[in-house]
Order: C-alpha cells, then structure tokens, then sequence
C-alpha cells in the first residue's frame, strides 16, 4: 500500500483508536487531526506519534488528503461534507463512522460528492468517550460496514477495506438502505426501549425510592444504554426516524399481543413465546463487538467474608492481569456470581477464569 493522508474531521473515541491501530500495525500513513480548540489529550496523541498534525480549521490544510474520516455527530458531518467539497482533490476518499448511512449518503449525492462519500460505521465502542479512552483494540474483531453505492470506483472501495483490515476489523458492504433498517432493529429500537423502561420505573417509583434502590441485575443490564449521549442520540433518531418508527410499531404490535395473552391466562403461549425467544437469543453469535458498550465480564460467586473481593485482586495482580472494574450485584435476582469483575480484554477474561477456576472460585455464565 503506498503512502496514505489521512484527514480526521472530529477526532474521539472511534477516530482515535482506528489512528492508533493502524499506527500500531506500522501502516505508511500521516494523520492529521481537526480540532476546534486546544485539547491536552490530543497535544499528547501528538507526543506519541499517533497525529502528525493538529490543524484548527478545516480549510486547504485537508486539500492534500488522500482519504477524510468524518468522526463529527451525524448532522455535523453532513454539514462538513459541504465544507470540504470546494476544498478536496478529486480523487480523495471521503467516510464517516456514523451509526445512521441513509441521510449522509443522500447528502453526498445532493452535494456531487456520490462518487467520492463511502459510508462507514465501525460496530464498536465504550462507556467512554474522547481520545483519551481509544485503544488500538477497540476495532479488532468489530464489523466494519461500509455502504458504498454505484458511482464509486471499485479501487477506492478496496484501498478503504484494505486500510480497515489493518485494524483487525472484519468489513462488509452492504446499501445504506439495509444498513439502516439493521440499526434500527438491532441497536435504536433497543436503545429507545432501554429510555422508556427508565422512564416506567422513575414515574412509577415509590416516595423512598424503592423501586431504584433494588434495581439491579435484568434491569440494570437492559437499561444500560440508556445511559448514552442524549445529543448522539438525538441526531440518530432524526436521522434515521423511519426504520426506528417502523420497528417500534411492530414492537408496539408484540406489546398489545403479550398483554392479550395475559388476560387470557395462556401459560402455555406465554412459555411457548420465552423459549423462542431464547432460542434465537442462544443462536447469536457471543461477539463483544457492536456499537452497544464492549465489556469482557466474569461473574465470581464469593463468600460473604472481610478481604474476599482483595483475595481475588491479588490472585489477579500476581498473573499481571488488570482488573477495569468491580461490582457487587445486591439484587440475588441471579442464584449466584454476586461478584461482577469487569476485564480489560476477551484475553484476560479467559485468563482470569482460568486461574480463579484453578483456585475453586466458581464462575457463573450468563451467556
């Protein structure tokens, strides 16, 4: 692969642990990096060699790029896209890493950049944002989809796959039209779902507050992403309100269909709809990349005994194995593993479970 600019518009979470994978793999490319104001953490990307360059404008300075990431929220980088048509050199690649394809690529094709805009959406993340918390890892293993469309030109299609492979990112093409009626499904609707259950348990929460005080295992899991960006989301919604409206009316559909099952009384539709569901749910495929919160999660049932929890840390600690987080699951909705220990990696989580396996802990699975 010949040497490659690269130009970031936004430069967090995503656009920070693609520079450092590919950096890492010593691919031959320069980055240079868009930032509206003085950032330490990115003073410091520079110190480490992972930007070349930090730029605070996005002006000629991106004319000589060879491929743009737009890392901006949705709305935004369609606003760049505009900002940098007059700018670009004719053969530059321009991609995004946005959740949402249709309304980007329609923009794209609006403006006559159809030819040059490949859409993309990394299928990773964290509970943490900002170049701060990019790794070279978050994208191994992660689908990386790209929605190119006739007009592009099959080796610009290529040069950006073989760029994406270099993160150990597993790429697929598909139309955004597809791609969005996926997300919809997979990813919006659920985390629409995870804010109104929220929602129920707050207005319907006792003066003392009952209701939070116990919430724990199955709620705390599902309403997770409900703790998201609300401005991310937000644009998301909008941009891709069709397929999100869409599924929520069939979801709505399912809703009204449970509920006549259970004024009927019909305990053998109701368990007859369980097992289906964890049929499918067993079908799919255990792979911690998506866009919901990557997490490498072993539950450890422990005694109720001083130093138990320091026990485990140091048994860890003596193997080099780094604990990202701990925490105690009060509610025993679960029958055991009241002991959540967070990992830093799929590695370290087999690990882990290995040696405290070997010192007869009992994991729990919840698969």
């Amino acid at each position: 692969m010949k040497h490659l600019e690269l130009g970031f518009i936004g430069f967090g979470l995503i656009g920070g642990s693609l520079a450092r994978a590919l950096k890492r793999k010593g691919a031959d490319v320069s980055i240079k990096v868009y930032t509206r104001r003085k950032n330490p953490n990115l003073d410091q990307g520079v110190s480490e060699g992972i930007i070349d360059e930090l730029v605070y404008a996005v002006d000629s300075t991106f004319s000589t790029c060879d491929i743009i990431f737009l890392c901006a929220p949705v709305q935004k980088n369609i606003d760049y896209l505009e900002i940098l048509k007059p700018i670009i050199q004719s053969s530059c690649i321009l991609t995004d890493v946005g959740s949402v394809k249709g309304s980007i690529c329609q923009a794209a094709d609006r403006i006559g950049l159809s030819r040059q805009f490949i859409g993309g959406h990394p299928m990773a993340g964290s509970e943490k944002t900002g170049f701060e918390n990019a790794t070279d890892s978050l994208l191994e293993n992660a689908y990386y989809l790209l929605t190119p469309n006739c007009e592009n030109k099959p080796e610009d299609i290529q040069l950006l796959k073989e760029l994406i492979d270099l993160t150990g990112a597993n790429c697929v093409t598909l139309s955004y039209e597809e791609h969005d009626r996926i997300t919809a499904a997979i990813s919006h609707v659920p985390h629409v779902i995870a804010v109104s259950l929220v929602h129920m348990v707050r207005e319907n929460d006792s003066a003392d507050d009952r209701m939070k005080l116990f919430a724990a295992g199955g709620f705390r899991d599902i309403t997770r992403i409900a703790s998201s960006s609300p401005e991310m989301w937000r644009d998301i919604c909008l941009s891709n309100w069709e397929c999100i409206r869409d599924f929520l009316l069939y979801f709505e559909h399912e809703l009204e269909e449970f509920r006549e099952i259970l004024s009927a009384k019909d305990g053998e539709k109701i368990r007859q709809l369980f097992e289906s569901a964890g049929d499918y749910r067993n079908s799919i495929p255990n792979k911690k990349s998506s866009i919901i919160s990557r997490s490498y999660d072993l539950f450890v049932n422990v005694d109720d005994r001083t130093g138990a929890i320091a026990s485990i840390a140091t048994i860890l600690s003596n193997r080099e194995i780094s604990i990202k987080n701990i925490g105690i699951i009060h509610n025993r909705e679960y029958a055991d593993g009241v002991l959540r220990l967070e990992l830093y990696s799929k590695q370290d989580a087999s690990e882990a479970k290995k040696i405290l396996s070997q010192h007869s802990y009992t994991i729990i699975s919840r698969e």
